[in-house]
């Protein structure tokens, strides 16, 4: 019993001192990057004030409203049935994504070195 709390209190201090760096060592993104079912829809810098309505379905049905505002963006507004997507807190570093599944929606904090293109070779 007494090796069993050992073990979990050390895997517990293992995966804060992880998160914790990994937080730390994360840098702040410049653009976010976003993706409709898989293709590029647009990316935004991060130190622009915008608001993108972005548009998807067969008929353009389903809207997702996201804000860029001092530097984070965050979904103000989907027609999504969950809304999961319009809670989510704001983004701004670098790998940080909000996902709206029902329309297929990703967005993606990314670097200016992150291009969501990828590179062809000819």
């Amino acid at each position: 019993m007494r090796n069993d709390l050992i073990l979990l209190a050390s895997l517990i201090v293992s995966i804060a001192i992880l998160a914790i760096s990994l937080y730390l060592f994360s840098d702040d993104a410049s653009t976010v990057t976003v993706t409709i079912d898989g293709n590029h829809y647009g990316s935004y810098p991060l130190d622009k004030n915008v608001t993108i309505d972005i548009y998807s379905g067969n008929n353009s049905e389903y809207v997702n409203r996201l804000v860029i505002e001092d530097g984070k963006a965050f979904v103000s507004f989907a027609n999504c049935p969950d809304g999961i997507c319009a809670e989510h807190r704001p983004i701004s570093r670098t790998g940080d994504s909000i996902i709206c599944l029902p329309h297929k929606v990703v967005i993606s904090a990314v670097t200016n070195s992150q291009d969501p293109t990828p590179d062809i070779v000819a």
